[in-house]
């Protein structure tokens, strides 16, 4: 077959995916569907596709998670972290290895997700902290640009606070749109703007918008205890990506 028609497949699924994650959980595991793109295409491309797709599915996403949704003291306090954070990134992405932040960043989360297991996979909340909210803010903005997985530092202090499943899907929907629009530009000035690469934007934007739909409606049909277990084991799964190439990287890098 043409190579075209496993782009633009391989590419629909992995929108797909993304788009369910969003309506199912809110935000933060489209590292599980970005891999996806990356068979067929190098990462750059993928991601320079994928900003503007986020944008739209992110503004998709909102007439479901709407404003009673968002945990706004916990908000106020990530999102100057996320800003802080994504500025970070760009200073990181020039004098860090990415490889190192990708580890470490693997690490930490299958730590934090074993410690949740060991202790019984209790929802009990805890405590808020804007201390915590602020560093979670940063380590998400700086992850998410030098490795595209703000995820797991926001989950690692929403989910012990045990916000009810509608809050907690809410407010990393609302944290990841403001993300992804500070991310939309620098990705836009690196993408080849041609009319193939708006093509493939439009193509990609019907399976955002309904893989929200269907992630929405599985996220009703969970109870709390499910969709926490869901979101640590996703946390597991994203933890291993990252993992993976952050040694791959290391191993196929020049000596």
């Amino acid at each position: 077959m043409d190579l075209n028609f496993y782009v633009v497949a391989m590419s629909l699924l992995a929108v797909g995916v993304i788009g369910f994650m969003k309506g199912a959980f809110g935000g933060g595991f489209a590292i599980i569907g970005i891999p996806l793109m990356a068979l067929v295409m190098d990462p750059i491309t993928a991601g320079s596709v994928l900003a503007p797709v986020f944008v739209a599915m992110d503004l998709f996403a909102l007439r479901y998670w709407k404003p009673r949704t968002w945990s706004r003291p916990d908000l106020a306090w990530l999102v100057p972290g996320l800003l802080a954070g994504v500025a970070a990134g760009y200073v990181v992405l020039r004098q860090v290895d990415r490889h190192f932040v990708e580890v470490l960043m693997a690490v930490t989360t299958l730590l934090f997700a074993w410690l949740w297991w060991r202790g019984g996979a209790s929802v009990t909340a805890r405590p808020r902290s804007s201390g915590k909210a602020l560093l979670a803010g940063g380590a998400s903005g700086i992850t998410t640009m030098v490795a595209h997985s703000g995820g797991p530092p926001l989950a690692m202090y929403l989910l012990p606070l045990g916000l009810s499943k509608e809050v907690y899907g809410g407010t990393t929907s609302m944290f990841f749109t403001i993300g992804n629009l500070l991310k939309a530009g620098p990705w836009l000035a690196v993408a080849d703007l041609s009319r193939g690469y708006w093509g493939l934007v439009a193509m990609s934007l019907p399976a955002a918008f309904v893989g929200v739909w269907a992630g929405w409606r599985l996220h009703h049909r969970l109870n709390q205890a499910q969709m926490y277990r869901l979101c640590y084991g996703l946390l597991v799964v994203t933890a291993v990506k990252l993992l993976w190439d952050g040694i791959a990287g290391y191993l196929m890098s020049p000596s």
